[in-house]
């Protein structure tokens, strides 16, 4: 009978077929080692096992996940997912490394596969890698998107729960100092001085600023394209003050060396080395924290404040012109506008508040005390 699907042999190996909402499938009878079966018994009792999928789909008790779906890979949900962001926008460029990494993880595994067990022990082998929560939360929440989407579009019937650890107390509390930035700027390479400047000005994040070229500029303003944008969202960032003497030395310092020899050629990106894309500079980086640590010890800084520069990353950068700007009393949409911070408890995670400004407050309120009562 059509509704009660039928068996049949190709070749030695035994095939079902049944129908669901008009469509006909057809599959190769396996048995629980997923090997192909060539005993008629068996492949009847797959084909019971394959319908009673069907009527509870029918009846809307679970959801039928056809041949094809059992077929697909993590990386064609992945595939499905970078497609999806392109489409709205959101395809930027820590979004796609995102999908790149959770690719070489699970790429190649089925999707119907994976399991909540195996996606807890994905999360254990990066603990004991000594990945962050923050960064592994950004895996999982790719994996859970790939999968969301999937269902959405009905290409799988279901997916797996994908956890979320918990990120509280994971947030950095690292800021630099007027002092330590300045010590930290004259034991990098000289290309890029403006480039960590600029940072420190803007709060933008480096792949951000590594990606501005002149075409970003029009007048006085610079826009960062959304396409180059973390949150996908184009902003706007006017040239005055120390920003723009920044612009004006990196257009003397357009031109390209060759051999030791100016040329004629001009690059396109604001920030460059020698005519390349600003990249990845960690030894630079490394180099030089360690540097200012040593020379700030020997101008008299105390030797466990000086040691804390040595540990500053690149992206302190961030937290210091988010902090810098709030004291400035610098509105905080304003600010978040600058920085590119999409919302305001994100934000607050980059306006570290130290014993410095808690003792300020302090002092501020006891004199505000003692003015009102005289």
């Amino acid at each position: 009978m059509r509704g009660d699907g039928r068996i049949y042999q190709r070749g030695n190996v035994f095939w079902i077929a049944y129908y669901l909402r008009g469509e006909k499938f057809r599959e190769p009878a396996r048995d629980k080692d997923n090997r192909p079966i060539n005993d008629a018994k068996a492949a009847e009792k797959f084909l019971r096992a394959r319908m009673k999928e069907v009527a509870a789909d029918q009846i809307g008790a679970r959801s039928f996940e056809t041949p094809q779906a059992r077929r697909l890979t993590v990386g064609d949900l992945l595939d499905g997912l970078e497609s999806d962001y392109q489409l709205r926008g959101k395809a930027s460029p820590q979004a796609l490394s995102y999908i790149e990494q959770v690719r070489k993880d699970w790429g190649d595994k089925l999707a119907a596969s994976i399991t909540p067990g195996k996606i807890d022990a994905y999360i254990s082998e990066k603990l004991a890698a000594d990945y962050r929560p923050a960064s592994i939360n950004r895996r999982l929440q790719i994996i859970g998107a790939a999968f969301n989407l999937a269902i959405r579009r009905g290409t799988l019937a279901r997916g797996p729960y994908v956890r979320k650890l918990s990120e509280v107390g994971n947030a950095r509390q690292g800021f630099f100092s007027e002092a330590e930035l300045a010590a930290v700027l004259e034991h990098l390479p000289a290309d890029l001085h403006d480039f960590v400047r600029f940072a420190a000005a803007t709060g933008m994040r480096k792949s951000e600023i590594a990606s501005l070229t002149w075409a970003d500029i029009e007048g006085d303003v610079l826009t960062l394209k959304g396409e180059n944008s973390k949150n996908g969202e184009a902003r706007n960032i006017p040239l005055i003050g120390e920003l723009a003497q920044i612009i004006a030395r990196r257009k003397s310092a357009r031109g390209i060396v060759r051999d030791g020899v100016a040329t004629t050629e001009l690059c396109d990106f604001i920030f460059h080395r020698n005519g390349s894309p600003v990249r990845a500079f960690r030894k630079s980086w490394a180099t030089a924290t360690k540097l200012a640590c040593s020379s700030m010890i020997k101008a008299g800084v105390k030797q466990e404040d000086a040691q804390k520069v040595s540990g500053k990353l690149f992206h302190d950068l961030r937290r210091f012109a988010v902090r810098s700007m709030t004291h400035a009393g610098v509105p905080q949409a304003v600010a978040m506008k600058v920085s590119g911070h999409k919302t305001a408890s994100m934000f607050a995670r980059y306006n570290i508040v130290d014993t410095g400004d808690v003792r300020h407050a302090l002092e501020q309120t006891e004199q505000f005390r003692k003015a009102v009562s005289s």
